[in-house]
């Protein structure tokens, strides 16, 4: 599965400002984003259990919807960095929380869904 990502590749949901010259989307370049969903994908790798391909490709998936509906709900770039890095260190936070004292690591599956 390709998760490379176009910035015409989804239009604008739900009542969004179209691509017009007040839209912040205009000015986020495509390599960007797939900066930010390479990023969220090697968050999910070191939270997350999975094997083989196949298991790789749903991260992969995971990592790429929820980029792309952050990026069409945000209301400004500053709120679209600011809800992935939220829920980036909130998986951090819920991994240290849930560690055992054994050190030992124990996986939990956190809803990646933007709240």
């Amino acid at each position: 599965m390709d998760t490379n990502i176009n910035s015409d590749q989804r239009p604008p949901q739900g009542g969004e400002a179209s691509h017009d010259a007040g839209d912040w989307r205009m000015y986020l370049m495509p390599d960007s984003r797939q900066r930010i969903v390479n990023k969220i994908l090697d968050m999910l790798k070191r939270h997350l259990p999975f094997s083989g391909q196949e298991g790789l490709l749903e991260l992969k998936r995971i990592a790429l919807r929820f980029e792309e509906k952050v990026y069409a709900t945000a209301s400004s770039q500053s709120d679209y960095l600011r809800k992935i890095s939220l829920k980036m260190l909130t998986m951090e936070a819920v991994e240290v929380a849930t560690s055992p004292p054994s050190n030992l690591k124990r996986h939990r599956v956190v809803a990646f869904e933007t709240d």
